[in-house]
């Protein structure tokens, strides 16, 4: 394995700590170039990559969209979008190493001369910068786009180098469209070469949560139904739909979170330890996990839509009345449910699930609520909660745990404190986005953190067999006001931590 020193920072906890392996020479062809994620997420982890050297020496990257563009357009484009989204110094020498190997391709490439122009442009990069045939195709695309691309990229597919690629969500709208498009791209690419990408997964945080189960052996002889009284996860937004009715309308919360990044947090918490840290091991204790979750009563799933409201003293309108959006929509911007996983770890231990638009904070948390002590022996316990344990996606990441401790003073009094672990305080540098670890292990063949075709399917016949209820029935939006925490039916299924 080829390995590089890490420029060390004055830490002890980074002493001796090295880079993994350099990706393979490559080319990273960006499909609908011309969009937001390019501009908000892959140039800016691009160059986080290059100014940290993960990035291969013969490397080069392919912008394809049809907006009509020349190179020189596009890359001004991009390098004012890493001085705006960058977490990184803008540097110029940094900027133009990327910039120098970057192209730009305006054409529809859901035609034959389209993909006959980038085949030329990609074979001409090979010969100029050494990048072997071997290529990284992000798809950025609308879901309609996706299966002329797939189909055109896999006959045109050359015997020299290395294919993968990265698929964004939505993948699919339901099981039979998740199917459906699964089995175009098995007609045409291997499982390995397919990496279904879920920006959460990119998370160290969300790794975290692995680290702290299978690293510490104090937590997993307690993490079990014997031990856990209930768990908490919640992925709260504050922001509305940002203009992206269109979408919006189609998915709802509950196929633009639920579906993905909710049911990962839940197999991520609930899986068992796999043999190692590979890929193939991990994912097959997610799909475990999610093969055991039981479709939930409809009594314990509760839906919303938020009405006008304030969010932090600004007055913000509600879903119906947002640009594009039916006045009489019931498209659903909150859920939460009780979920089960029924298995042996498990068995009668609630998950408590929600995520919803327009609630008073932005924040992911895993919320851990152990077992009361059976016979607290003190005069007065009305003032102690239960040990929780929280994990702290986002923002203020990092981990905590609430347990008793006696208040200074005469008495015996004992009150909840917590001991907390920050990123940011602890290891004193800034926690890498999702997309520069998702795109360098996706140059690197590195699959553990992306979803598997049966994971992929395991979710959706669970969130199909929820949308099948509710068909049943039409629902009385809005149902809660922006600012609060969802409707009070969603208040009624657990003691939320707060």
């Amino acid at each position: 394995m080829d390995t590089q020193s890490v420029a060390t920072e004055e830490n002890p906890l980074l002493e001796g700590l090295r880079l993994r392996r350099t990706p393979e020479p490559c080319v990273l062809a960006i499909f609908g170039a011309s969009g937001d994620l390019t501009r908000r997420k892959i140039f800016p982890a691009l160059y986080s990559l290059a100014l940290r050297k993960f990035l291969p020496e013969q490397f080069a990257v392919v912008g394809i969209a049809r907006t009509e563009n020349s190179t020189e357009e596009f890359v001004a484009a991009m390098e004012a979008a890493v001085r705006e989204f960058g977490r990184d110094e803008f540097r110029s020498d940094v900027w133009d190493r990327i910039a120098a190997v970057t192209r730009y391709i305006a054409t529809d490439f859901g035609h034959e001369l389209g993909h006959d122009l980038v085949a030329e442009t990609l074979t001409e990069l090979d010969e100029q910068l050494g990048t072997r045939g071997n290529r990284v195709y992000y798809f950025a695309v609308p879901p309609t786009a996706m299966p002329d691309l797939v189909k055109a990229l896999g006959e045109r597919r050359t015997a020299t180098g290395w294919v993968r690629l990265i698929v964004e969500k939505p993948f699919g709208r339901d099981l039979a469209s998740a199917r459906e498009l699964n089995e175009l791209l098995a007609r045409h690419f291997t499982e390995d070469e397919v990496f279904r990408i879920d920006h959460y997964l990119g998370k160290d945080t969300v790794q975290n949560l692995l680290a702290l189960r299978f690293a510490n052996g104090i937590f997993e002889p307690i993490w079990n139904r014997q031990f856990i009284d209930h768990v908490q996860i919640t992925v709260a937004e504050s922001i509305g739909i940002e203009g992206r009715a269109s979408y919006y309308e189609q998915a709802g919360a509950i196929r633009d979170i639920f579906q993905n990044h909710l049911l990962q947090l839940v197999a991520l918490t609930a899986m068992e330890p796999p043999v190692d840290f590979d890929a193939e091991f991990v994912r097959n204790e997610k799909v475990k996990v999610l093969k055991a979750i039981s479709t939930p009563n409809p009594r314990f799933v509760v839906r919303g839509q938020y009405g006008r409201g304030f969010i932090e003293g600004v007055e913000v309108p509600g879903y119906r009345e947002e640009p594009g959006v039916a006045p009489d929509s019931t498209t659903e911007t909150f859920v939460a449910a009780r979920l089960f996983v029924d298995n042996w770890r498990w068995a009668d231990t609630p998950f408590f699930v929600r995520t919803g638009k327009r609630l008073p904070r932005r924040e992911t948390t895993i919320a851990i609520q152990f077992k009361r002590a059976p016979h607290p022996p003190f005069e007065d316990v009305s003032a102690l909660r239960p040990n929780v344990l929280f994990v702290h996606v986002q923002p203020n990441e990092g981990v905590s745990l609430a347990i008793g401790a006696k208040v200074p003073g005469e008495g015996m009094q004992v009150r909840t404190v917590h001991m907390d672990f920050l990123y940011g305080g602890t290891f004193r540098t800034g926690l890498p986005d999702a997309y520069e670890r998702l795109i360098l292990d996706t140059m690197l063949g590195d699959s553990t953190l992306f979803t598997r075709a049966d994971e992929i399917e395991e979710q959706w016949a669970l969130v199909d067999a929820i949308a099948a209820a509710w068909k049943r029935e039409r629902p009385s939006f809005p149902n809660y006001v922006a600012g609060t925490w969802g409707p009070d039916a969603a208040q009624e299924l657990v003691e939320w931590h707060r």
